[in-house]
């Protein structure tokens, strides 16, 4: 299993609506992806427009290739970039140890 992570930075005083916005754009969207396995979102505390999204990919090909290449990608954009103060910094990470 792949994880993306997803370091979001956007406009001040939008946060119930992102908040809104990338959970619909998830659910609806990103759900329906080939390889999508779950997500999660955090919001910054110390920096209220910072928000880090995790995604569970199945391979990192399913994001890269299937996801980023394909229409969804455009469906999810269209919902969530409007927020955006600069570019997400996108990264893959794999596995290396966990909790019980």
């Amino acid at each position: 299993m792949i994880l993306e992570l997803a370091d979001i930075r956007i406009h001040p005083g939008q946060q119930a609506a992102f908040a809104e916005a990338i959970q619909r754009g998830v659910t609806t969207v990103i759900a329906r992806a080939q390889g999508f396995k779950g997500y999660k979102v955090n919001h910054g505390i110390e920096s209220p427009e910072r928000y880090v999204l995790m995604i569970f990919w199945e391979t990192l090909e399913d994001h890269t290739v299937a996801f980023r290449q394909g229409p969804l990608f455009a469906e999810w954009r269209a919902i969530v970039q409007p927020f955006f103060a600069a570019p997400p910094v996108v990264e893959h990470f794999t596995l290396l140890a966990k909790s019980a």
